[in-house]
C-alpha cells in the first residue's frame, strides 16, 4: 500500500487519499493479517466511506447533492482523518480499544454530518437551514443507515452517542455511554470534529459560507460575515476550554501521533489553527473593508 507523503510546507498535513492514510493509521495499531485470516477487519469503514461519499455527491438514493459549502464532504474527510490520528495518539498513551470501538468510531466521523443533507422532495433552501437540528438528523439518518447495512442496535446506540459529542452545548457526563470505550470515541470525535474545521488550509476562506448558514439556520449570535470574522479568535478559546472541560483533553493525543508517524515531534493540527488564527488577525487590522479578498489563498 503506497503511503500518503506528508507536505511540510503544508503545515496541515491533509494527505491526497484520507482513506488510504486512514487506513495505514488503523494497522500500525491492529495487525491487518496473519498467514491464515484477516485480524482486523476494516470493510465496514470503507463500505461507510464509499456511501457516504456518495451521499455526498448526489448519488445516494433519495437524497440530493449537498448544497452546503462549510459542511462539506471535504470536511467530513478531515474529520475522519483527525479521529484516526487521535486514535493512534491515545492508543501510543496506553489506551487500548477493541477493534468494534475502532470501527465504530471511525464510522461516527463519517456519518457526523449527513444531518445537512436534504431528501430529493425537499427542495427549498440548502440543508444549511437544519444547522440547529442537525445531529438529530444526523442520527436519523445513522439509525436508517445502520438498518439497511445489517448493524447492530447496539452498535448504532453507540454511534449516536458519538454522534451527540459533537454537540457544542452537550455536557458529555450527561451522556449515558454504554462503556469506557464509547465515551473516549465520543470525545474523540467532538474534539476530530472542530480541529478538523479550524486546521483545514481553507478554514478561512470558508468561514463566510459558515455564516451563510447561520443565517439559513436562524443563528443570530452574528450580525454579518465581518462580525463572525471577529468573533472567531474567541470561538478557539472557547474550544481550547471545551477540549479541557468536557472532550478528556484528547486532542494532546495528537503529538504523539505526528511523532511516531511522521517522526515529527509537534502537534501539526494546533499548529494549523494557530497559523489560521494569526493570519484571520492580521486581515482584520489591515484590511477590514476588503477582507473576502485576503480570506483567499
Amino acid at each position: 500500500m503506497q503511503i500518503a507523503r506528508v507536505q511540510i510546507d503544508d503545515i496541515h498535513v491533509r494527505p491526497h487519499d484520507v482513506l488510504e492514510e486512514v487506513q495505514d493509521i488503523i494497522f500500525l495499531m491492529f495487525p491487518r493479517l496473519n498467514s491464515y485470516k484477516v485480524i482486523f477487519d476494516i470493510s465496514k469503514v470503507v463500505g461507510a466511506y464509499i456511501d457516504i461519499g456518495k451521499l455526498f455527491r448526489g448519488d445516494f438514493c433519495g437524497y440530493r447533492k449537498c448544497n452546503t459549502k462549510y459542511h462539506d464532504l471535504r470536511h467530513t474527510d478531515d474529520c475522519l482523518l483527525i479521529v484516526a490520528r487521535l486514535i493512534h495518539g491515545a492508543f501510543l498513551n496506553g489506551c487500548r480499544f477493541s477493534d468494534r470501538s475502532v470501527i465504530l468510531g471511525l464510522v461516527a466521523a463519517i456519518l457526523h454530518d449527513t444531518g445537512y443533507i436534504q431528501t430529493v422532495d425537499d427542495t427549498e433552501g440548502t440543508g444549511g437551514k437544519y444547522t440547529i437540528t442537525h445531529i438529530d438528523r444526523s442520527v436519523a439518518f445513522a439509525k436508517k443507515y445502520f438498518e439497511m447495512k445489517g448493524y447492530s442496535s447496539k452498535d448504532f446506540n453507540f454511534v449516536k452517542k458519538c454522534l451527540y459529542c459533537t454537540g457544542l452545548n452537550v455536557v458529555i457526563k450527561d451522556i449515558k455511554f454504554e462503556s469506557p470505550d464509547n465515551e473516549i470515541m465520543g470525545q474523540i470525535l467532538g474534539t476530530a470534529d472542530l480541529i478538523g474545521q479550524m486546521a483545514d488550509r481553507s478554514y478561512l476562506d470558508k468561514l463566510p459560507h459558515l455564516f451563510e448558514e447561520f443565517r439559513e439556520g436562524g443563528i443570530t449570535d452574528y450580525d454579518n460575515e465581518l462580525d463572525l470574522l471577529q468573533k472567531t479568535p474567541a470561538f478557539w478559546e472557547f474550544t481550547k476550554n471545551r477540549f479541557v472541560t468536557e472532550l478528556g483533553n484528547v486532542d494532546r493525543y495528537l503529538r504523539d501521533h505526528f511523532r511516531v508517524r511522521w517522526g515529527i515531534d509537534r502537534d501539526l493540527d494546533r499548529e494549523a489553527i494557530e497559523k489560521n488564527l494569526a493570519r484571520l488577525q492580521y486581515i482584520l487590522e489591515n484590511h477590514p473593508a476588503d477582507y473576502r479578498h485576503h480570506l483567499r489563498r
